[in-house]
């Protein structure tokens, strides 16, 4: 199946939430799914956090793989205080602990990408007896370089599609940029070959079924889906594209 969710939509419905790791209040937008699961369901799950200035999660995992993408504000990830600057996309495993993310005095802005809704809940590295809900995982917790986007001109100008790899796993795992000129088209990939894919509009805009989704709108391509075609709307398109691995046996 194929899902897509306008960014201007989502975000028109931010909320005010509580940290469950800290107390913290900050906000928090839905684009698929339930906010936090213990189970599984149908569909892809998606989240927006917004922190506060110089607001702190702590260290963590989840039982999901997933993408997670800073697309806005400044932070840190780490006890080494790795940088997190607009756009910079992070893939984990499932049971992979992550942390601290610590925000800037501007806040941070970051969206967690899964591929199917199951036990997404956070299990904190200060909770006793977090081991025993450990499960066999690679482990992987990579960072790309950081993502630039073109001003509007250059982009909606450009006459030939790009791709940019910025992560690779040869378990299909995959995050790539494209980028596209206004109204261009090109092949996604093929959702069979790995898990499925999302693609995150990080400029411009993304045109499917004859509507137009803005920027830091997302579609999720199942990998049950035959093909997917990428089309840029009037301003060109400067999207992530997020290929999961293939699921372990």
């Amino acid at each position: 199946m194929i899902y897509t969710r306008s960014g201007a939509d989502a975000l028109s419905k931010r909320v005010d939430i509580v940290s469950p790791g800290t107390g913290n209040k900050h906000w928090g937008t839905t684009y698929f799914g339930p906010r936090s699961s213990n189970k599984e369901a149908t569909g892809p799950q998606a989240t927006m956090s917004e922190l506060q200035a110089n607001e702190s999660v702590v260290p963590h995992f989840h039982g999901v793989s997933m993408f997670q993408l800073f697309i806005a504000g400044y932070g840190t990830i780490g006890n080494q205080g790795k940088e997190l600057k607009p756009l910079t996309v992070q893939f984990k495993d499932h049971h992979t602990a992550y942390g601290p993310i610590v925000a800037g005095p501007q806040g941070l802005c970051f969206v967690a990408l899964r591929m199917y809704t199951g036990n997404s809940e956070p299990v904190y590295l200060s909770e006793p007896g977090y081991r025993d809900r450990l499960k066999p995982s690679k482990r992987r917790n990579l960072t790309s370089p950081q993502v630039h986007f073109s001003i509007e001109p250059v982009m909606q100008h450009r006459t030939e599609v790009a791709w940019e790899t910025l992560l690779e796993a040869d378990d299909g795992m995959h995050a790539q940029v494209v980028r596209l000129g206004a109204g261009m088209k090109v092949q996604g990939p093929d959702p069979k070959v790995a898990g499925g894919y999302y693609v995150f509009v990080g400029n411009g805009s993304i045109v499917h079924n004859g509507e137009t989704l803005p920027k830091w709108s997302m579609v999720v391509v199942e990998n049950n889906e035959p093909e997917f075609e990428i089309c840029a709307g009037d301003q060109g398109l400067e999207a992530l594209v997020l290929q999961y691995p293939r699921e372990e046996s």
